[in-house]
C-alpha cells in the first residue's frame, strides 16, 4: 500500500486530465483576475506550506499582491481534482499561486511571510495535516528568486537553530506547471471566514530583507 507520506512512483501516479479546472476570473477578495494575462508590470511566485485556504489568505492580504489562487503542482498528474491529490497518487503539492507588483512589495518580504506563516522542519505535513501535498516548498520563476530563496532559506534556517528547531525540510526548484484548483477552494477563507486553517507558525522571526534583497 502506497504511504501518503512518500512520492509515488510517476508510472504509478493517476492519469489526471486534458480539461484544465474551471475556475471564476475574479479574485473574490481584490477583484482582480485570477488566469492569465496579468498585467506585464507584476511578477509570479508560487510557493506550498500546508493546506492551501490558509497559505493564499496570507498573501491575498499583502499590499501589492495583485492577485492569488490556489492549485496543484510539483507531482506528475495533469489537472488532478482534489480528491486525487489527497490520495497521495499525483505526487502534487497544494500551493499557492501569487501575482505581485515588485515596485511595492518586494520577493523577499514574500518570503519572509512564507517562513515565518508555518513550519518549515516537518516534512511531508504539516501540523495535524499529514501527506505530501502538505509539503513545504518554494517554486521559482527565474534565476533571481532561486538565489534569494536559498539565500533566505539559510538564514532562516539559522534562526530556526537558535530557537531549538531542527532542519529545514523546504523544497527549493524551479517552478513546475500550476494547474488551478477547484473553484470552491479559490480564496475559501475570505467565502468561509470560519473555515478550517491548520497553519501554525513557529514564532520564529525572519531578518533577512536587509541582506538579500
Amino acid at each position: 500500500m502506497h504511504k501518503k507520506t512518500e512520492l509515488p512512483n510517476p508510472e504509478l501516479a493517476l492519469a489526471g486530465r486534458e480539461t484544465p479546472m474551471p475556475v471564476t476570473n475574479t479574485h473574490f477578495v481584490l477583484g482582480n483576475s485570477l488566469l492569465p494575462p496579468f498585467p506585464d508590470s507584476m511578477q509570479t511566485a508560487m510557493f506550498g506550506m500546508g493546506c492551501f485556504w490558509g497559505a493564499e489568505k496570507c498573501f491575498w492580504q499583502i499590499p501589492g499582491v495583485y492577485s492569488t489562487a490556489v492549485g496543484y503542482a510539483g507531482g506528475y498528474t495533469p489537472n488532478p481534482d482534489y480528491q486525487e491529490v489527497c490520495s497521495g497518487m499525483t505526487g502534487h503539492n497544494e500551493v499557492v499561486f501569487v501575482v505581485f507588483a515588485p515596485d511595492i512589495v518586494c520577493y523577499a518580504d514574500l518570503l519572509k511571510v512564507f517562513w515565518e506563516a508555518h513550519n518549515p522542519t516537518q516534512g511531508m505535513r504539516q501540523g495535524n495535516d499529514v501527506g505530501t501535498q502538505y509539503r513545504s516548498g518554494i517554486y521559482t520563476y527565474n534565476n533571481s528568486q532561486q538565489d534569494t530563496a536559498e539565500v533566505s532559506r539559510r538564514l532562516y534556517q539559522q534562526a530556526l537553530l537558535k530557537g531549538g528547531y531542527g532542519s529545514i525540510t523546504t523544497e527549493i526548484v524551479p517552478a513546475p506547471e500550476f494547474y488551478y484548483a477547484e473553484d470552491y477552494h479559490q480564496q475559501y477563507l475570505a467565502k468561509n471566514p470560519n473555515g478550517y486553517c491548520g497553519l501554525g507558525g513557529t514564532g520564529v522571526i525572519c531578518f533577512m530583507q536587509s541582506e538579500i534583497v
